[in-house]
């Protein structure tokens, strides 16, 4: 008997497309009722994801809790968003809803909501449980409105143990006024949510950037903040126009879309190669002092190198990721955030994304949404990601 199953609903009627996504999902379970909520109920569904995207708020926070309602005792975590996955489809831009759910014997599941309060000076963030020691891997929702997701992710490698956050930023049809989370029966429009996964049933990650270097690699030799001032002794902007004009004219469009910057994830490593790089954009260039804006902190020495995206470097690099997991691991589901910028505005098509991951892996049951930033971890450290397909792997 399947131990996962996933559907994907439209309709103006979102209340009705819960119901029938929920349904399509739990028939592939063999019509298995909810179970105790925390793992190891056997026969039982243990854990539902679900994502709706709606233009009206208050039918997305009718469909979100009608799908809480049916599946009482499992936990349940959701979110609004701009874009659903699931049934091997992508859906952009209209009523719909996902429904992922699974059956995890032996595995332990903890909600958690968290939230931020003014202590002195400063926001603190209240709400986390503190990771056990068979925890996993947490899947984090957030509202990027109201929460300070950047700094809570930057934070928490060190803070939580090295504990894996996998997920995405939360949105809506109508922006900020429209984003609702969803969490073990609960509606809330701020802060964030999530679970701790714990047991065996967690395979890994997959984090796709999609991008690759042009230009050599070069060392950081004047930096503050998140502004590169010298690259190899060079003025950053002068660096960045020598660049430029060397290119071909493919790449030089490419650029002109939107140039990234990429910063070594192992500075001991002998060769910086696509893949080896934490993506980050080029926020803004001034002039005048030679400056180039990051959107990420930058400290000298660090080795970085300029990168460009484009559908076919995004979906090569996606293929890859996914086979070289693959071929490790006999996976037999998945939860895909995939950023808003991929689906229809870089590919072909919407499915892009959930179709590599259900043909290269071979598995059925992924599910996720069109996330407004990602969340997974990039050489053993958590981060936010943009134009990035992070996946939540569980085992067969």
């Amino acid at each position: 008997m399947a131990r996962f199953g996933d559907a994907l609903t439209t309709g103006a009627d979102l209340v009705n497309a819960a119901e029938r996504a929920v349904m399509g999902a739990l028939e592939q379970l063999g019509g298995a009722a909810p179970g105790d909520g925390r793992g190891g109920a056997g026969g039982a569904v243990d854990l539902v994801c679900f994502f709706v995207s709606g233009a009206d708020p208050d039918e997305v926070t009718l469909a979100g809790r009608r799908v809480m309602e049916l599946v009482p005792g499992a936990v349940a975590l959701g979110c609004s968003s701009t874009g659903v996955i699931g049934g091997g489809r992508g859906v952009e831009g209209q009523g719909a809803v996902s429904v992922w759910c699974a059956r995890l014997p032996g595995v332990e599941l903890t909600p958690f909501q968290l939230d931020t309060v003014l202590e002195e000076d400063h926001l603190a963030v209240v709400g986390m449980r503190e990771p056990g020691p068979l925890d996993r891997v947490a899947i984090l929702l957030a509202n990027p409105y109201e929460f300070p997701t950047q700094a809570f992710v930057r934070e928490s490698t060190p803070a939580l143990g090295g504990l894996p956050l996998v997920g995405g930023m939360a949105d809506g049809l109508r922006g900020e006024e429209s984003v609702r989370l969803f969490c073990d029966g609960d509606v809330v429009d701020s802060g964030a949510i999530g679970v701790l996964v714990g047991g065996e049933g967690v395979l890994g990650t997959v984090v796709s950037q999609g991008c690759r270097p042009i230009g050599p690699n070069m060392t950081v030799t004047k930096a503050e903040g998140n502004l590169l001032l010298e690259l190899a002794g060079t003025n950053a902007y002068e660096k960045l126009e020598g660049l430029l004009d060397s290119l071909g004219e493919e790449d030089r469009e490419l650029a002109a879309q939107g140039l990234h910057v990429g910063i070594a994830i192992d500075e001991y490593a002998e060769k910086h190669e696509q893949g080896d790089f934490l993506i980050r954009a080029l926020a803004g260039v001034d002039p005048d002092m030679g400056a180039l804006a990051v959107g990420d902190m930058v400290e000298v020495g660090q080795t970085v190198r300029f990168q460009v995206r484009d559908a076919g470097t995004a979906d090569e690099d996606l293929a890859r990721r996914l086979a070289d997991f693959g071929a490790e691991h006999e996976v037999g589901a998945g939860l895909l955030f995939s950023c808003n910028g991929r689906g229809g505005a870089l590919f072909p098509q919407a499915d892009h994304d959930v179709l590599a991951v259900r043909r290269i892996l071979g598995v059925d049951a992924v599910a996720g949404f069109f996330a407004a930033g990602e969340i997974g971890p990039v050489g053993g450290v958590n981060h936010v990601h943009g134009f990035t397909a992070c996946l939540l792997a569980f085992a067969d």
